[in-house]
């Protein structure tokens, strides 16, 4: 599922085609994905102009001019595209078709159909069931160590476990929540409420780093994300631990072929978590 550095880099590209813009043009090729549509979907939508590409953890947030706000959630598969001249021929996946009075073409399309799109009442926002509980933003003023070892406190599960909470900080996957917890030299099995003063403030600084680092590389592709330019994200090439189980760690004198040290994989929740047991406590 893609997360917050993947949902940023489609977040910026559809802000620059679509804010201050008005939509022309919306087609929905199908009653639902996730989710049925709301009633009306495409109607509503029509001639609105747009206001603002927002984000919230994984969610995009778009605004509009009408006093409604368009609510996507990309789910496992989910894909935005942008074409600013001739669209090719629609995709057997292409579900939904916004065009701008300008002419350029988005269309979100997801062949898995776990992505979903929603209408709010603008002002009712801040009580949408999804976002309501939801953390703080990780690269927000209001994320630091001490607001993360008090959601922290008390929680029996493992830290690796509670990252993935959205309640706890938005917009956190399994990929960004090994890369970080490596960074901050903590152990994925390590009891979240033991994670407090300095340990939660080392891990606060490496989510911040490993997310800037991932936004500015378009993010990760290893199986359907694409930046809605059609290219791919490379942060993939700078994992440090994710999908590297059996591989030396960087630099680290282990060697996994004499059988000291190297990354190891374990499961935790269902999910897979690298980790190296040598740097990580």
């Amino acid at each position: 599922m893609p997360e917050l550095p993947e949902v940023e880099t489609v977040r910026k590209a559809l802000a620059e085609v679509l804010e201050g813009r008005r939509l022309a043009h919306v087609e929905t090729r199908r009653a639902d994905l996730r989710f049925p549509f709301p009633r009306g979907f495409a109607k509503k939508l029509t001639g609105c102009r747009v206001e603002s590409v927002g984000r919230r953890g994984k969610f995009l947030i778009i605004g509009l001019d009408d006093g409604l706000t368009l609510i996507s959630h990309l789910g496992m598969s989910g894909r935005y595209r942008i074409y600013l001249k001739t669209p090719p021929k629609l995709e057997k996946h292409d579900h939904v078709v916004f065009e701008t009075e300008n002419g350029a073409s988005i269309r979100f399309n997801d062949p898995r159909r776990f992505g979903f799109m929603d209408l709010v009442k603008t002002a009712a926002l801040a009580t949408y069931p999804m976002l309501v509980k939801m953390g703080p933003e990780p690269l927000s003023n209001a994320f630091n160590g001490p607001v993360l070892a008090a959601a922290l406190k008390g929680r029996k599960a493992p830290i690796k476990a509670a990252l993935l909470d959205q309640s706890v900080v938005a917009g956190i996957g399994n990929i960004y929540a090994s890369e970080a917890l490596f960074r901050a030299g903590i152990s994925p099995k390590r009891k979240a409420a033991t994670v407090q003063g300095s340990r939660a403030e080392k891990l606060v600084l490496a989510l911040r780093s490993v997310l800037i680092e991932a936004i500015a590389a378009g993010g990760s592709s290893l199986r359907d994300h694409r930046q809605p330019s059609g290219e791919l994200g490379y942060f993939q090439h700078a994992f440090a631990v994710y999908g590297r189980d059996g591989q030396p760690c960087p630099g680290c004198t282990c060697n996994p072929e004499t059988g000291v040290g190297g990354i190891r994989r374990i499961t935790q929740s269902g999910r897979s978590t690298f980790y190296c047991a040598r740097r990580q406590r």
